[in-house]
């Protein structure tokens, strides 16, 4: 590393510890939250563990949509940051916050007018108890997608600035607020799936007002305008719509695969669709170094590209993605020895506890072999605005391998849920080999704003 710091290289070993391990803490936070939310739910039964894990699917396919336009705002940031144009890092900021707000509110008012067709088409065929409990979770959940896409957007900021303690302190108290919600509403009230949705809409409140208001303050690199800017400005919005809504097309289309996916899980009972649910939560841990690495890439990498050095941006490509192998090693290690005490402490049924069982032993050792380079990986392209390479790859190799897969080996093989999680690796597999392809040529250098 001596060379490299002679060199001006523009992030320290210091730099970069500084910036990783609050996003890993801070992934730590949301994903444990959820999966103290599955359990406290748990204690209701199965029906309502499987009404938050079905609406939560819709929740993460709008909270993908605001990361991929706040991902867009962080990379048009970065890299007039690298240019050392602090000016138009400001003015991009505030256009990134508009256009946010603008389009959750509208985003919001459609789950709202759609919320039958939702619950009676997407979701397919699901017993009465958990229908009434989806419906109860998202009729309260809905009205927290303002907050959420303004806190995604302000944690985005402070991550470019390569301040991630803002967004891990803030997320400290949204996860803290909902988690002694939840206590206080599930455990004292005996409010079911209601406890869990109230505290989780208040959380998102609180979080979106406390960084909003953070980043008004003018002592930061970036900060946004005191008095709301209220006129696009497309100059700067077509910059981050460039990465934006490719980022969120391929988000989207992810997501949606799963809500697909879902629906035939759905259809092989109550005790797949618990099994699932918790399979997923437990299994956000196993990856969620390399959750943590892939945003701090997106900081790092459109540094680089704003100041046009290419010889960095792969230098700490090949070094975060190490971190990313190292942390996910380490995390799936502790998962493996501690899985029998997780899974008990959702209150499972033998048949539901076997299957969760099964299922996070292989995606853990899959995730220990591959999911890095199919991931995070792909984060060092679109900082260096390679987003359409990214897109096309994601969604064709999803609705290829990972959908029709879905129904060969889970519904015609007769591998039911885990079937579904077998072919979610293939897709992995399939698109750790496109973006090692892209990164190890030049093309990906060429998109520069």
């Amino acid at each position: 590393m001596n060379d490299i710091v002679k060199k001006n290289y523009l992030f320290s070993n210091r730099d970069l510890v500084k910036l990783i391990v609050p996003l890993i803490i801070e992934q730590f936070l949301a994903v444990a939250v959820g999966m103290a939310d599955t359990i406290m739910v748990a204690a209701t039964g199965e029906a309502a563990v499987s009404a938050v894990s079905l609406v939560d699917t819709i929740n993460v396919l709008l909270i993908n949509i605001f990361s991929a336009l706040a991902t867009g705002g962080a990379v048009v940031c970065g890299q007039f940051i690298g240019k050392k144009e602090k000016e138009s890092a400001c003015s991009a900021a505030d256009q990134l916050m508009l256009f946010t707000v603008t389009f959750s509110v509208v985003i919001m008012i459609l789950v709202y007018i759609l919320k039958s067709w939702i619950l009676n088409t997407v979701f397919g065929k699901i017993e009465p108890d958990v229908m009434a409990g989806a419906n109860t979770y998202i009729m309260i959940v809905t009205a927290s997608i303002p907050f959420i896409a303004i806190y995604n957007s302000g944690a985005a900021l402070f991550r470019t600035m390569g301040n991630s303690n803002i967004s891990m302190l803030t997320s400290f108290l949204m996860n803290g607020v909902n988690i002694i919600g939840n206590a206080i509403m599930i455990y004292g009230m005996k409010m079911g799936v209601e406890g869990a949705a109230i505290p989780t809409l208040v959380s998102r409140i609180i979080a979106a007002a406390v960084i909003y208001f953070l980043a008004l303050n003018p002592k930061y690199i970036i900060s946004l305008s005191r008095i709301p800017v209220l006129k696009p400005d497309f100059r700067y919005v077509k910059k981050i719509l460039y990465i934006g809504v490719p980022n969120g097309l391929e988000g989207s289309m992810f997501q949606l695969g799963k809500i697909m996916v879902l629906s035939l899980v759905s259809t092989f009972g109550t005790s797949s669709i618990a099994a699932n649910a918790v399979s997923n939560n437990i299994a956000t841990f196993q990856i969620l170094p390399g959750m943590a690495v892939g945003l701090a890439l997106v900081t790092v990498v459109s540094r680089c590209v704003g100041a046009d050095d290419y010889k960095q941006a792969r230098f700490y490509t090949r070094r975060l993605i190490a971190v990313a192998y190292a942390g996910i090693i380490i995390m799936n290690t502790a998962i493996f020895l501690l899985l029998p005490t997780f899974l008990h402490s959702y209150n499972l049924s033998p048949e539901t506890y076997s299957s969760a069982h099964k299922i996070l032993l292989y995606h853990g050792s899959v995730s220990m072999l591959i999911w890095p380079l199919a991931f995070s990986l792909g984060n060092t392209m679109r900082a260096a605005n390679d987003v359409k390479f990214t897109m096309i790859s994601s969604i064709l190799s999803m609705w290829i391998f990972r959908i029709f897969f879905s129904y060969i080996i889970g519904k015609y093989l007769g591998l039911g849920v885990f079937g579904v999680w077998v072919a979610m690796t293939i897709d992995w597999a399939v698109r750790a080999i496109c973006f090692v392809w892209r990164y190890i040529g030049h093309k990906w250098e060429l998109h520069k704003i």
